[in-house]
């Protein structure tokens, strides 16, 4: 008789923002999990009220998400609890996220904690912020201490990790993220982009994008505009704003906000280059989606970009304005030159794939599984 297959639990409560990152990752996530799992492994998965929609196909269990499940609560009644415990029937435990508020309520069951970034270390560090810069290293330290085993999504996040954070021996794993299937572009140019050449940036406006170097670009391409498409009511975005009042630049450059998926796909196809001088990124999903588009992508060396661009990118190595000009068109030129240079990078970007992940992750929890069996 076939030995029961391991039971491992999947939180995927970050469903409930099913538009944020993190929403998208759990959805991906548990799309390819259920793929990979049929004589692997049982998933339950961890989900909000109404979420088992996004999986219709079946083929797992579910635990409901719900607040007394908090750990903020259960810390407070596990050790009564814990006598009337029976023997763990859940083999794993997945805290798909460094800020889970669940963990599972016995202390005997093994958990793997997936660490997506330590950003706050690499923000603008301003005295008043120390004390909570040094909170969420404990927050992240406790989750650590209460995990067999660490992921990420890259070497660079790994490293980090590694040198501000005690992971006492825990083995540390790299499980790059997929990249979507584009979706289709919008047929005609946004209405509130006006004719001509322009440069494209993504993201939400937050102080270490660094957005407000391609100012300077475009203050030395008089030809181009620039569309910094992604949320803008933040502080950041209203310096952005004013700083494009007080340089009069408010024909050339174009906040939109956040605009949808159709018109973001056209920006990137159509778009002269894209610029990513982001200082601080977890992974930097806008650079492949760039890359998948064909565009020629200039990006700041800096934390994970390069591990994940590799050779496709040009890359920043000075935001002084007349070096950004200078990679601008030592870039453009070399792009022009290498016929084979877009395809390359489009090929580059297809490696990443949620299949992928999904095969690496259940990797993990094999070795995990057989590490510490029940």
């Amino acid at each position: 008789m076939a030995a029961p297959l391991p039971r491992i639990v999947i939180d995927l409560e970050k469903l409930r923002h099913i538009n944020c990152g993190l929403g998208r990752f759990s959805l991906h996530l548990g799309e390819e999990l259920l793929q990979v799992a049929p004589g692997r492994f049982e998933p339950i998965l961890f989900l909000p009220k109404g979420c088992e929609r996004y999986f219709p196909g079946g083929g797992y269990d579910v635990l409901q998400v719900a607040p007394w499940k908090k750990e903020a609560l259960r810390r407070l009644y596990r050790p009564l609890a814990r006598p009337f415990l029976p023997k763990p029937d859940i083999a794993l435990w997945h805290m798909t996220n460094q800020m889970s508020k669940y963990l599972p309520l016995d202390p005997r069951t093994p958990v793997l904690l997936t660490i997506h970034d330590l950003n706050f270390l690499h923000e603008a560090c301003h005295d008043e912020q120390v004390g909570k810069i040094s909170r969420k290293l404990a927050d992240v330290q406790a989750k650590i201490d209460r995990a067999v085993a660490v992921v990420t999504d890259s070497q660079f996040v790994a490293d980090d990790v590694a040198a501000h954070l005690e992971l006492g021996g825990r083995p540390i794993s790299v499980v790059p993220l997929g990249l979507s299937a584009a979706p289709k572009a919008a047929a005609e140019r946004p209405a509130w982009l006006s004719d001509g050449p322009f440069l494209l940036t993504v993201g939400n406006c937050l102080a270490h994008k660094n957005f407000h170097v391609l100012l300077d670009l475009i203050e030395r391409l008089p030809d181009r505009r620039l569309v910094i498409a992604g949320k803008k009511a933040t502080p950041y975005g209203e310096f952005l704003g004013r700083e494009v009042s007080r340089r009069r630049l408010a024909n050339r450059a174009v906040l939109p906000g956040e605009v949808s998926d159709a018109d973001r796909q056209w920006l990137y196809e159509n778009c002269e280059a894209f610029f990513f001088p982001s200082l601080t990124e977890g992974f930097g999903f806008p650079v492949l989606e760039a890359m998948h588009a064909g565009r020629p992508v200039f990006l700041a060396r800096t934390t994970c970009l390069p591990e994940i661009a590799g050779d496709h990118g040009f890359y920043l190595d000075s935001f002084d304005p007349a070096a950004l000009a200078a990679a601008f068109e030592a870039g453009m030129a070399a792009f022009a030159a290498d016929p084979e240079f877009a395809a390359r990078a489009r090929a580059h970007a297809a490696t990443y794939s949620w299949g992928a992940t999904a095969r690496g992750y259940a990797r993990v929890y094999e070795s995990l599984v057989a590490q510490n069996p029940a």
